[in-house]
């Protein structure tokens, strides 16, 4: 038998929420026998297996939603360009908390919170965190620049969960198979651990921030690398199994805003366009591939029948100048490793009359495909006066005062003025064989000048990554040819049917994910 419960509120104003303790639940006819659920816009609230007898009177005490229990954190760079796709974010937020309560949350940019290099790892972050929001919140919540957010819907979804109780929230991702950007681990079954896709938001309860908090200030943080922060994150709060999993909250979605599938969701992926102009032009770019004499036959060839024909300036840069490719010589011995002397031979060379002047650079390794009708739509959102050093960023050392960089294989992107600064800052090689990606970010490190982040960029194989994470990508580049096809990889994945069917659905689906 269904009835209709009468419902009588206390009312404080007009933007009153009803509240009771327990999980958000459903509509407004419930079942006696097996007691019931209710909910009153705003926010949706549920009476917990308790029966009632039909015609019976329910009170409820109503207060305002305190949104200022919630702290975002939106995860943002300091380039001009991500700094008002931030910017944007939080406005956006703050309209909707304005209707919501008169008590808007808290919303930090992560570039503005310290000079710390480090803050983009989120770890070292903690202490901070946990002193200033440690007593008055419930939650700290995580977005990228272009994670859309229903706040009555979050706050609805963050309502399900005990605030007293460590918590770890996100949208889960998996590894397939063993990847070496997570160092192979879980080899024997690496779908069991789950790590959270960073696009959907993910969020940690304020006594679990505490916990970890103290954990950082205690136990100094591993000086190491930081490859993909989203696993190692999950797996420093796991802490082999002493610490909670990520538990999968199926509203914390990566579909676009106006999807049919996203009317579910708290969160979503931005499909307003960012601020950006026309795609650059193809003079305005120059390639520099970085090869070898043993690798002539087996990679140049890939770059041949792949992307070279995308570019108008390129050159190939070896040990050994082979006309029919053709290569230049460098005076650069080969090395095995590092190549850090020919990828400053490539910047000084860039500067010289030798090359047509352009406005960017891009570096690549001969086993990296890459789409540049792509690149040329990233590049269109940033100011090639500025110094711009753009790719998939690493960090070293980076809780111990260390730095980040570009990593080579996917591609590095520096506009003039960056390799400008950076030579006449008299940077150099410490060897010919020195990683020349991790002498770069000491460089831009010392100067101040900002590595920029795309995740659309990508150092390993398409395989390396959680298919849920490309799924909502237009990707630029991937870079090995470790047991694959790379003409069959670059096709799928990096090759477009026309030139307008690569800038369409990157600027609808990729260019908010800059």
């Amino acid at each position: 038998m269904f009835v209709r419960a009468e419902i009588t509120c206390k009312v404080y104003s007009k933007r009153s929420a009803c509240v009771i303790a327990g999980n958000v639940s459903v509509l407004e006819n419930f079942d006696v026998s097996s007691g019931f659920k209710f909910a009153l816009n705003p926010s949706k609230v549920s009476l917990l297996s308790q029966s009632f007898q039909p015609g019976s009177h329910i009170f409820v005490l109503c207060v305002h939603p305190d949104l200022r229990e919630i702290v975002f954190v939106i995860q943002s760079q300091s380039n001009s360009f991500h700094v008002r796709q931030a910017e944007r974010r939080r406005a956006e937020l703050l309209k909707q908390a304005h209707s919501l309560s008169e008590k808007p949350p808290v919303i930090l940019l992560l570039h503005g919170l310290s000079d710390n290099e480090g803050d983009w790892s989120i770890l070292p972050l903690l202490p901070y965190l946990s002193y200033s929001f440690g007593k008055n919140s419930s939650w700290i919540v995580f977005l990228e620049e272009e994670t859309s957010v229903k706040l009555n819907k979050f706050v609805e979804v963050l309502a399900k969960f005990d605030k007293n109780k460590e918590w770890f929230l996100g949208k889960p991702l998996h590894d397939e198979e063993s990847t070496i950007i997570h160092h192979y681990a879980f080899a024997e079954n690496p779908s069991i651990f789950k790590y959270p896709d960073f696009a959907a938001s993910w969020v940690l309860s304020i006594p679990l921030v505490v916990r970890l908090a103290n954990k950082v200030r205690d136990e100094p943080l591993k000086s190491d690398f930081t490859i993909d922060l989203k696993h190692e994150v999950a797996l420093y709060i796991w802490d082999s199994g002493k610490g909670p999993h990520l538990t999968a909250v199926p509203e914390l979605c990566t579909e676009p805003e106006d999807s049919p599938r996203a009317q579910s969701c708290a969160t979503t992926l931005s499909t307003e366009s960012p601020l950006c102009g026309e795609p650059v032009n193809k003079e305005d770019i120059f390639v520099a591939v970085k090869t070898c004499r043993k690798f002539h036959s087996e990679r140049v060839p890939v770059i041949k029948k792949t992307w070279e024909k995308d570019a108008l300036f390129l050159e190939y840069y070896s040990d050994h100048a082979d006309p029919s490719i053709p290569t230049i010589n460098l005076g650069v011995p080969n090395t095995e490793r590092g190549h850090c002397g020919k990828t400053f031979a490539i910047l000084k060379r860039f500067l010289s009359s030798a090359v047509p002047k352009t406005k960017w650079l891009l570096v690549v390794d001969d086993d990296t495909l890459i789409s540049l009708p792509r690149l040329q739509i990233l590049l269109s959102c940033y100011n090639p006066s500025e110094p711009v050093c753009l790719g998939e960023r690493y960090g070293y050392g980076l809780s111990q005062g260390g730095y980040s960089y570009i990593t080579g294989g996917g591609g590095m992107v520096f506009s003039r003025e960056a390799v400008l600064q950076l030579l006449n800052s008299g940077c150099k090689c410490y060897s010919n064989d020195a990683p020349d990606d991790m002498v770069l970010g000491m460089c831009l490190n010392a100067l101040g000048l900002p590595v920029i982040h795309s995740p659309l960029f990508h150092q390993a194989r398409p395989e390396d990554y959680a298919g849920d994470f490309l799924a909502h990508q237009v990707p630029i580049s991937f870079h090995k040819h470790w047991n694959i096809d790379p003409i069959a990889v670059f096709n799928k994945w990096l090759k477009d049917d026309s030139r307008a069917t690569a800038s369409d659905g990157l600027n609808k689906s990729a260019k908010t994910e800059l």
